[in-house]
């Protein structure tokens, strides 16, 4: 029997135009969906705009435009930019069509007949970007955390949902059902709250303040609180409550989200559709916020606004995608920036995907008249098509684990084999060679086939470009089944004699960014005075036995934790500096390490290093480096890393 699947975004609030936190989870929630599909799901996917209340109101009011026509508008914007961004939904709902009233007007019906809605006046601290009552402990010295304003006292009278008879339920749920909210970490965020009382939920707003919104059924002077509302989107849209779109899917039900909404997902939603008699969604995933490049929160007057259309434009929709999906651990906080994505666009598409394409076809082109030609299989071949079969349950799993980051990279590790196969093998001197012709049909053929398993297995990150590599191999395309076996790439199929650059090398803008280049990465050595744009390591200074002495309680505020590399690569444009991507624990981070003269980046894969975690960050070559991990140093300036002697877990504590 075919497995369903649904997967939704947010319905994104039209009180401004899409940003990058809305296109991450859009994007994200789009590979999810393109997997499943490869896999031969039977899917669903769902975004759409979220279109009522106080603040589109007040936002349609000033900018002096009806509040009907302002919400078209900007739901215009979204729909165009998740096109923009190859966003393959089945279904873009808007809150203003009457599919959706309809069945909100239905639903507060139901649960107002049974007792469960209930009028009563309230006064507590309103905030208007939440549109919602803030309990004190949710507020952070006396301002709500998300908008950091101070809220509005009011009073006034509402009607209310009795939440608070469902609490001992969902925390029963949520600790029976672990995969319901992801990462854990939210979760047990869910389950502190819920160790408390939750109170009830204030469900309508007067129409004398607010008059944009859905008026309750038995009382026209109130209209509906817009997440009562706007939740209600995720059964609207599959025709609830006897909709065959509702009955196929909804039982599968999976909503990505940004942790600024996590209340609302995780306690409101549960206990409505609790009390709606319907059954509670499948799983919630969350993700964390985006930053930008210098730490600090997304902001016009900062000047460090990240906009992924602007990027898109600049380097294609698929290099945004692909480094949202690869440098973002989902449910993390993370900082993003442009120059970020050109690194990571350069190092993995451009160098490793596709340099190794365009030198492949070279090869056909030049010695088998375009043609792929026959391969006879020896042990080294072996090897790669062990590792090319293994790939389809490797990446399942971690993108199962919403570790998407890691999925990726397996594919990319597969494609540096491949490259280092391709030059070891070199096959342009097979061609000279007396009996070099069945070597030339073999290696090229074993690099095309690789490249095969390895489009299929990026396509949900790189829909175009994937298009565009098959068409340059004339290759078939296939579903993640096709993944699973070695041999499909068609031999005797002619390449076309011309194909564009995949990937074309991207050269980052000028900036005005001030860049710490001279933080310390790899050494004692590395010091302050450095001259901005160098990536020398300086050596460390002799020993002085009468320099300043530290307590045993200076030393504890250094905390290192054991970190094993994931991969590393050269930094552009420097003889000394490595890109470490580390996994601490369950965190990925990225450091900056001087240890480029001592080490080759493809053999630190898989090692464990010693690294200073709470280190502030620093930004060097346009990369920010996210702590330093530890070497020795000789009179000579060698360096060695400091490793453990035992297998010691990855974010185990040095100490």
């Amino acid at each position: 029997m075919t497995k369903t699947t649904y997967f939704s975004t947010p319905l994104y609030y039209v009180n401004g135009e899409p940003h990058m936190g809305h296109a991450y989870t859009t994007v994200v929630a789009d590979f999810l969906i393109r997997f499943h599909r490869l896999a031969g799901d039977d899917t669903f996917f769902l975004t759409g705009t979220d279109e009522h209340g106080e603040k589109i109101y007040q936002a349609a009011k000033d900018s002096g435009v009806e509040t009907q026509a302002y919400v078209d508008g900007i739901a215009a914007t979204f729909a165009e930019a998740w096109e923009r961004l190859q966003i393959s939904h089945d279904d873009f709902l808007r809150t203003t069509e009457s599919r959706h009233t309809d069945v909100v007007t239905g639903v507060l019906q139901k649960v107002y007949d049974q007792g469960d809605i209930y009028y009563d006046e309230y006064e507590g601290t309103y905030c208007v970007g939440c549109e919602r009552f803030l309990t004190d402990r949710e507020l952070v010295d006396g301002k709500c955390p998300d908008h950091n304003t101070v809220p509005e006292l009011r009073r006034e009278g509402n009607y209310f949902f009795r939440m608070e008879n469902h609490r001992e339920w969902l925390a029963n749920h949520i600790r029976e059902t672990p995969d319901f909210i992801r990462p854990v970490g939210y979760a047990n965020e869910i389950l502190s709250i819920l160790s408390e009382p939750i109170g009830d939920l204030s469900i309508s707003r007067p129409r004398t303040r607010v008059p944009w919104g859905i008026s309750l059924p038995w009382d026209e002077d109130h209209v509906t609180y817009v997440w009562f509302d706007a939740l209600l989107n995720y059964v609207s849209a599959l025709g609830y409550p006897e909709g065959d779109l509702y009955k196929k899917y909804w039982g599968s039900a999976r909503h990505l989200i940004g942790k600024d909404i996590l209340k609302t997902h995780a306690i409101f939603w549960p206990t409505m559709l609790r009390a709606m008699g319907a059954p509670v969604y499948a799983g919630l995933n969350v993700g964390g916020f985006l930053m930008g490049p210098d730490g600090q929160k997304m902001s016009k007057s900062l000047g460090n606004v990240v906009d992924p259309f602007v990027l898109a434009q600049r380097y294609s929709s698929d290099a945004v995608r692909y480094y949202l999906i690869k440098d973002v651990p989902y449910g993390q906080d993370s900082n993003i920036g442009e120059l970020a994505l050109v690194d990571r666009y350069n190092a993995d598409l451009a160098n490793d995907l596709g340099n190794l394409v365009s030198r492949v076809r070279a090869l056909l082109l030049r010695h088998t008249d375009g043609k792929l030609p026959e391969a006879v299989a020896m042990p080294t071949e072996q090897e790669i098509i062990d590792q090319a079969l293994s790939l389809h349950g490797t990446v399942a799993d971690l993108v199962g684990q919403l570790r998407f980051w890691a999925a990726l990279e397996e594919v990319m590790q597969f494609v540096r084999r491949l490259n280092r196969y391709f030059n070891d093998e070199e096959p342009w001197k097979l061609a000279k060679a007396a009996d070099g012709a069945e070597r030339l049909g073999t290696v090229p053929y074993c690099c095309v086939e690789g490249l095969r398993i390895v489009s299929i297995l990026l396509e949900p990150a790189l829909p175009s470009k994937v298009k565009g590599l098959r068409q340059s191999l004339a290759l078939p395309g296939g579903d993640l089944e096709a993944t699973r076996q070695w041999g499909l790439a068609p031999v005797g199929a002619k390449i076309p004699e011309t194909a564009d650059i995949l990937f074309p090398k991207a050269e980052a803008p000028e900036t005005d960014e001030a860049e710490t280049e001279n933080a310390p990465v790899a050494t004692p050595g590395s010091k302050k005075g450095a001259s901005k744009k160098s990536d020398s390591v300086p050596p460390a200074a002799e020993p002085d036995v009468e320099e300043e002495q530290i307590s045993i309680d200076d030393f504890f505020r250094v905390q290192m934790r054991v970190a094993e590399v994931v991969r590393a690569e050269a930094v552009p444009k420097t003889d000394k500096l490595l890109k470490l991507e580390l996994l601490v624990g369950d965190e990925q981070r990225t450091v900056v390490s001087g240890i480029a003269q001592f080490y080759d980046p493809d053999d630190l894969a898989g090692r464990r290093v010693v690294l200073v975690a709470n280190l502030k960050p620093a930004k060097l070559r346009g990369i920010v480096s996210q702590g330093m991990i530890l070497a020795a140093e000789d009179a000579e300036g060698n360096l060695a890393l400091v490793e453990p002697d035992k297998q010691l877990a990855s974010g185990a504590t040095v100490r």
